[in-house]
């Protein structure tokens, strides 16, 4: 039988909304609109040819080892996500680098994509 979670108030400041976790549907939302596609943020069809598939051929299973998960050596699980590292994409095109290029990249798993995402992007969501 599946457990139920309880629900909590919606984490924008101010909403009294019940939700199962985090944001409402309408700040979910809102915060999606303002995120922009992923084509609108860069990821076109070079990061989809040429980027993803190199970095994940290289780094099948996840690289991750100590940004604060944990880790004292890589987790090992197959990695899903071709990260920008040790420059993010924007911090590549900032210096006049190809955010493209393979050998900006590492392979991650869900796990650790997520939350290296939300402690060290702009807007992340544990900041």
């Amino acid at each position: 039988m599946a457990r139920r979670r309880a629900l909590t108030v919606c984490s924008v400041p101010g909403c009294p909304q019940l939700t199962p976790s985090g944001r409402c549907p309408t700040h979910r939302a809102a915060a999606e609109q303002q995120r922009g596609t992923a084509r609108q943020r860069g990821y076109g069809r070079e990061h989809e040819q040429q980027f993803r598939p190199a970095v994940l051929a290289r780094n099948p299973t996840c690289v991750c080892t100590t940004e604060g998960h944990g880790h004292t050596a890589p987790c090992g699980q197959p990695s899903l996500h071709a990260d920008h590292w040790p420059l993010s994409r924007r911090e590549l095109i900032d210096h006049g680098l190809d955010p493209n290029d393979p050998t900006h990249g590492r392979g991650l798993c869900q796990r650790c994509h997520s939350s290296h995402t939300a402690t060290q992007q702009p807007g992340g969501w544990n900041r």
